[in-house]
Parts: structure tokens; sequence; C-alpha cells
């Protein structure tokens, strides 16, 4: 599979426009997928947000394999940023998301007050590729619907200043992603989780790489969803079991092998396989 190049004109527009407003941001909240922490960051989000303080968002940590998260917490903030967990459907966490801000803040807003500035709120771009949680993050924030929420990419297409508090103020960006997705398995991981759109990537690639990672680290929850047993790593095999165990067959027996990647594709979409994560801190991304 050759590099995937999807980079629609308002994205190119969103990088310009971040650009502009750089010197007036304060903090950057970047926000990830728990689940892929590392496929689901901008590949060259340093050169966009320059020296501004990071904050690096887990959003949908509920669906995400707690002990695999506690690496990567550990592995961020060994490279010096700070990190929180939150679930932004559900709100949990939401509300320490602002006392940290203001706390990687204090020193630069204290320099401010002995300048003589007014304290004034704290402005934060909010970054992140499509469809890892950032406008049901921003409604929660806000504490009510500010901007349109969606389960696609590409909801949300221009920048927009939302006041959040009366000490927080966010600059909404669309979801941004490199001019090329690489390498192959990170493009594997954001068109399973549905971070990009369904047409960009062979869907059948998709498949059983998922199948993969279930049976190298989620094999019991796999083997319980469609109440089966592994007993061949081969991807026609485990096609099979599945085929016949959903009742996915065509006149004659076959399987019908577009059914069973529409259930597979479903089912972990949905988290019917519990909590996981599809990579590690030291894999290669």
């Amino acid at each position: 599979m050759a590099d995937i190049q999807y980079y629609p004109g308002h994205m190119d527009k969103t990088r310009r426009e971040i650009l502009n407003r750089l010197k007036i941001i304060d903090i950057v909240f970047e926000v990830v997928d728990a689940r892929a922490p590392l496929s689901t960051q901008h590949p060259d989000i340093t050169s966009i947000v320059k020296d501004k303080p990071r904050l690096i968002i887990l959003n949908k940590s509920d669906l995400a394999d707690a002990t695999a998260l506690e690496e990567f917490e550990t592995h961020f903030i060994n490279q010096g940023f700070q990190v929180v967990r939150v679930d932004s459907l559900k709100g949990t966490n939401i509300r320490s998301i602002r006392p940290l801000a203001e706390k990687m803040l204090e020193a630069k807003f204290e320099k401010e007050k002995k300048r003589g500035r007014e304290k004034r709120p704290i402005r934060a771009l909010i970054l992140g590729i499509p469809n890892v949680g950032k406008s049901t993050l921003i409604n929660r924030l806000v504490d009510k619907r500010v901007t349109k929420v969606g389960d696609r990419p590409g909801i949300t297409r221009h920048l927009q200043s939302i006041k959040a508090h009366k000490n927080l103020e966010l600059l909404d960006t669309p979801g941004v992603l490199p001019p090329k997705i690489s390498p192959k398995q990170r493009a594997l991981k954001l068109a399973l989780l549905g971070a990009i759109k369904d047409h960009l990537v062979p869907r059948d690639e998709v498949v059983i790489f998922g199948f993969q990672v279930l049976m190298d680290h989620y094999r019991d929850a796999f083997e319980k969803r469609y109440d089966f047993t592994i007993e061949s790593d081969d991807p026609v095999a485990i096609f099979e079991s599945i085929g016949k165990r959903i009742g996915a067959l065509k006149k004659g027996g076959l399987i019908d092998y577009d059914k069973v990647m529409e259930r597979f594709l479903h089912d972990f979409r949905h988290q019917q396989f519990g909590p996981i994560i599809l990579e590690r801190p030291k894999d290669d991304v």
C-alpha cells in the first residue's frame, strides 16, 4: 500500500491560519485518541506550534486499555509534556484541564503582572487530527453545544474562537492531517479508528490489520465476541470462522467477505472488543 495522500484545501488553509495566529496563543491543547496516542498525533506538530507549551489530552480514555495507557502517560511526561486523560462524552476529568493549564502558564502570567498588564483569559489552541473528539471536548469545556459533533472525520471546517470560561478562550481548528500519511501502519490504525475516510485505505487490509491487533493483544475478547476459537492466524481462516458464526454466507455456503468486513469494522468502532490500544510507546508508527 502506497502512502496515503489526502490533503483538502481547507487543511492547508487551516495550517496557514494557525501559524498566523500563533503569536496570540498561550498554550496548545493537543487532542489525541487514547487508543492510538502516537498515530493520532500530527507528525509535524512541533513545526506547527513551535515552542508553545503543549498539554496532551488523551481523549476517549474510557475506550483504551488502562494498563497500556499508563505507559503512554509516562512516555509523554518523560518527553517534557503535561498529560491528562479525559472522556469527553461523559465529561470525565474535563474540569482538570483549565487548572492544569493555569499552572503551566503561571510563570508567564506572573511576568505579565509585573509588567503591569491586567489579568486576562488564557488563549488555548485546540489541535488534533480529524475525529479525535475535539468538538465534543470543546462542548464540555464550554458546558453547552457550540460546535458540530459527529462520528466521521471532517465535521469542523473553519477556525472559530470560543469563550469557554472567564479565564479561558479557545481557538478551535478543523482536523489537520499531514499531506502524506506514512508509514503504512499509521494509515491502517487511522482507518481502523475511522479517523480518515474509508475509501482511502483498502478495506481488506484494514480488517486484517485489526485481526492481527486483536490476536496479538486481545485474543480472548476477539474469540468471545464471535464465540469461536482461533485455531489459525491465517486471515482467510478467520474470515471463514467469523462468517460462519454471524451467518455471512452467499448462496452455496460461500463466505460473504464484504459482510464480514462490514460487521468487523462496525464492532471495532463500537467498542465490542472492550478497552484496547493499537500501539505501544516503543512502536515505530
